[in-house]
């Protein structure tokens, strides 16, 4: 176990580890406890009672934040022609094809966030995928990474779209803001998330769908939160 620091144990020393919280009482903490001198990020962790490893049990979306996540996504796109043409004018960070595959596999450039991508430069990309992939940085349909709606989909990245989706211990780690937001815009940001993945409820989800949820400051206690006030 890491050691824990002295402000991390003065924090923990405000949450009751048996407690179930309500959604307000949790986040206040989560911000009551964040002590770093950065503005520290407020994330989400639930615990869901499916089997990833299944194709019909998977969850998987995105979903634009009302409050944003109070950071700004350096977005790569794939296009060519006018589709480059839209995506530069809607304010890209970085617009190519084959030259910028070629830049992340030859130099392992990373210097961007999200990677969009239209439907006719998936060739380009496909061959990106385990580079890609193992970073969370692959385009998909699912979260609207692809597609020929260039301009929407930037514009809602940068609006504080976030996408969830399940890691191999079916739990979905998310961002839902700064800790300098305030409990309410917090809270509105984690109602909207909530609310998408329970309507995301895969049909051969069986039992008790969300089974923990959990949110944390980036430096801070995680605090529980009530599942079952959660609908």
């Amino acid at each position: 176990m890491p050691k824990r620091g002295k402000d991390y144990k003065e924090s923990a020393k405000l949450i009751d580890r048996t407690m179930l919280y309500d959604v307000n009482e949790a986040l206040g903490l989560a911000v009551q406890t964040a002590k770093a001198k950065f503005d520290e990020t407020v994330e989400v962790h639930v615990r869901l009672g499916v089997d990833g490893r299944h194709a019909d049990q998977q969850v998987r979306g995105a979903i634009v934040l009302p409050h944003g996540t109070g950071k700004t996504k350096r977005v790569l796109v794939f296009a060519k022609g006018p589709k480059a043409s839209e995506a530069e004018a809607a304010g890209a960070d970085y617009v190519g094809g084959d030259e910028l595959a070629e830049k992340i596999k030859s130099e392992n450039w990373f210097e961007f966030d999200v990677v969009v991508a239209t439907p006719d430069m998936m060739g380009v990309v496909g061959k990106l995928g385990k580079i890609l992939g193992p970073k969370g940085l692959m385009p998909n349909p699912k979260s609207g990474t692809v597609t020929m709606d260039v301009e929407k989909a930037l514009q809602e990245i940068k609006a504080g779209k976030v996408e969830y989706r399940l890691d191999k211990t079916n739990i979905i780690h998310t961002p839902i803001g700064k800790v300098s937001f305030g409990t309410e815009k917090l809270a509105n940001n984690f109602n909207a998330l909530m609310e998408a993945i329970v309507k995301a409820k895969p049909a051969a989800a069986k039992g008790q769908y969300l089974k923990s949820v959990t949110v944390a400051s980036t430096m801070g206690p995680g605090i529980k939160v009530n599942p079952m006030k959660i609908s």
